[in-house]
């Protein structure tokens, strides 16, 4: 590390029964009417349900706002402002994935600072905090309840943009494991790739520092340890419970390390076919991994200690294929066996694709810079 890193984060409260205490940090932030950011699937699911109880305990009231895509849309953001100023709410609550969290995190922004959210896009582009934000995460995988990132579909555009502010950390994480029992395998799977890149993409980031790495390799080798057990029981708590903290561990870790090119590749893909976000960070992380190496091998040989491979020994080229392969298998395991032709991509997409991936503030952080004609290659690769 050459030179001083800044770290932030919310106040976290981690472990089952912590959505519980949604009223008791409402009533703490001054809140009289909630807005209570969350989609459909999680509303069925019965968690926000579980919230509005809490909130109804401690004499808060809430406003809900359920019209959230799985990627979220710059319209939604934009309708949710609508909802929190003619409702008069004074205190924004996410319930659910990095959707509604971001969709929250869009929406605050956007109430006081009175431009529309796609204006917001890059790194420290929002001049005004937004108003108290507390997140309940649903997956293990996002870590939007305790990043400074939020991403946004601009739909028309089939763009994703990412908003990297300080302001977009949450004020309050209520990290509950039980919450993720809700997650279906298909889920479940994505969102803890989700997670495991995000803690490899922190780890080898030009902005890594060592509190990040402690983070990066701790989310590492549990969610590679604990991932495939938890869809063998996925109704075991405990299991869950090891996935959600390395979820938390790896959203510490990239929220201050930042990303790389498998998101900022992802984040193109996703706006253009609108594709799960963690399918697409999981059909790419493996080649990105293979063209990163020689830049990043010490790092890498790290993260392949923390899955448990003995590198030590190994050459540099005997290291890099047991890790990519390693990678490559762990994907196969936890049921992620689709590439990008499965998933509707084509060849004449690839041009497009690498001109939006280049542009996305992750891949400034990326071990190496890349051209558009390498990032046409890993896509190819990934087809």
């Amino acid at each position: 590390m050459d030179q001083p890193r800044k770290f932030v984060a919310p106040e976290i409260v981690l472990g089952v029964g912590a959505i519980d205490l949604a009223g008791r940090y409402a009533r703490n932030l001054g809140a009289s009417n909630i807005l209570l950011v969350t989609d459909q699937g999680v509303a069925d699911a019965g968690w926000p349900d579980r919230v509005a109880q809490s909130l109804a305990a401690e004499n808060v009231s809430q406003t809900v706002f359920s019209g959230v895509s799985p990627n979220p849309r710059a319209e939604e953001v934009m309708l949710g402002v609508e909802r929190y100023e003619r409702e008069g709410c004074d205190v924004i609550l996410a319930v659910g994935g990095g959707s509604p969290m971001d969709c929250a995190k869009g929406i605050g922004i956007v109430s006081t600072n009175g431009r529309h959210v796609l204006e917001f896009e890059g790194v420290d582009r929002v001049d005004l905090p937004g108003p108290p934000l507390i997140c309940i995460p649903t997956t293990a995988g996002t870590s939007a309840d305790v990043s400074q990132f939020a991403i946004i579909n601009n739909f028309y555009e089939k763009m994703k943009i990412a908003i990297i502010s300080k302001t977009a950390v949450p004020d309050v994480a209520l990290i509950d494991p039980s919450t993720t029992t809700t997650m279906d395998d298909e889920l479940t799977a994505f969102t803890g790739m989700d997670a495991l890149v995000h803690a490899a993409e922190a780890l080898v980031s030009t902005a890594s520092s060592p509190l990040t790495d402690l983070h990066a390799l701790e989310a590492i080798r549990l969610i590679y340890s604990y991932l495939p057990k938890v869809l063998e029981k996925p109704d075991d708590i405990d299991l869950r419970s090891q996935v959600m903290i390395g979820s938390l561990e790896a959203g510490l870790a990239f929220s201050n390390a930042s990303l790389g090119a498998v998101h900022a590749m992802s984040h193109s893909l996703g706006g253009r076919l609108d594709l799960p976000h963690g399918e697409c960070n999981s059909i790419l992380i493996d080649h990105v991994v293979r063209y990163n190496w020689l830049a990043a091998e010490n790092r890498y040989r790290r993260m392949g200690a923390a899955m448990g491979l003995d590198l030590s020994t190994l050459s540099s080229g005997q290291a890099r294929d047991l890790l990519v392969g390693t990678i490559a298998r762990f994907k196969q395991a936890v049921g992620i066996r689709r590439g990008l032709n499965d998933c509707g991509v084509t060849p004449t997409d690839l041009s497009t694709l690498a001109r939006n991936a280049i542009n996305d503030p992750c891949m400034a952080t990326n071990p190496i810079l890349p051209s558009v004609a390498d990032i046409e290659t890993i896509y190819e690769e990934a087809l």
